[in-house]
């Protein structure tokens, strides 16, 4: 059985994608999230070994967005795989979802049985679910160059001494030897650090230096 999580914001959306899975053997909704920061406090929550499969989650939503949900989420569980389910297909949210970790970009105007075929597919041969007009978009993006540390940067809203202080934090550096080097006091580095933690959804230096060295952040 394949266990799915539903992350969108608007109760009937979650209903009617949770409806159109239901009709299908193979899928089980695990749970349903109202936003990012809903769906990334349940994953802490579960048991490891019951974690969702597979995430459908939309972009635009309050709180915490789809973008950086999957940013995040992405790094702590790598074993869950992210699909995005939206109504928007303009290339700069597909590119930043795609960055972000999502493995496949789905519109919600597919039906039932087209949704639950191409998970089925990324389940068992691990195929990328995307819409066909979305496939197409992606091949025209391919071929402009990005900056991939901004990109990332953009996507957490870090600002320019946060990304500084983050850099020290992965080094192994304490508050008073960051302030130190960057001629601020403690409590300032303390203030900063709460601030990357919020914008990471992260809880400790740990879990915001992972993220920090697989989304290329420093």
């Amino acid at each position: 059985m394949i266990k799915v999580a539903i992350v969108d914001d608007k109760p009937y959306n979650r209903s009617v994608i949770a409806d159109k899975l239901s009709r299908h053997d193979s899928f089980t909704i695990l749970f349903q999230a109202a936003n990012g920061a809903d769906f990334l406090k349940q994953m802490h929550n579960w048991p490891e070994e019951n974690l969702p499969h597979i995430v459908l989650m939309d972009l635009e939503m309050p709180e915490v967005d789809g973008v950086s949900a999957i940013a995040t989420a992405s790094v702590l569980y790598p074993a869950t795989k992210f699909v995005v389910l939206t109504i928007f297909d303009d290339a700069d949210k597909i590119f930043k979802a795609i960055r972000a970790g999502a493995c496949g970009y789905l519109l919600k105007e597919e039906s039932g049985e087209v949704i639950s075929e191409m998970l089925m597919n990324l389940w068992e041969s691990g195929a990328g679910p995307i819409s066909p007009s979305i496939a197409y978009k992606i091949l025209q993006m391919v071929q402009q160059p990005v900056t991939v540390k901004d990109e990332k940067a953009n996507i957490f809203q870090l600002s320019d001494r946060e990304l500084e202080i983050l850099q020290q934090l992965c080094d192994g550096l304490e508050y008073k030897e960051i302030g130190a080097k960057l001629f601020i006091s403690a409590n300032t580095v303390k203030k900063h650090c709460i601030s990357i933690y919020q914008k990471l959804h992260v809880k400790s230096k740990a879990q915001a230096s992972r993220i920090a060295y697989q989304t290329w952040l420093i």
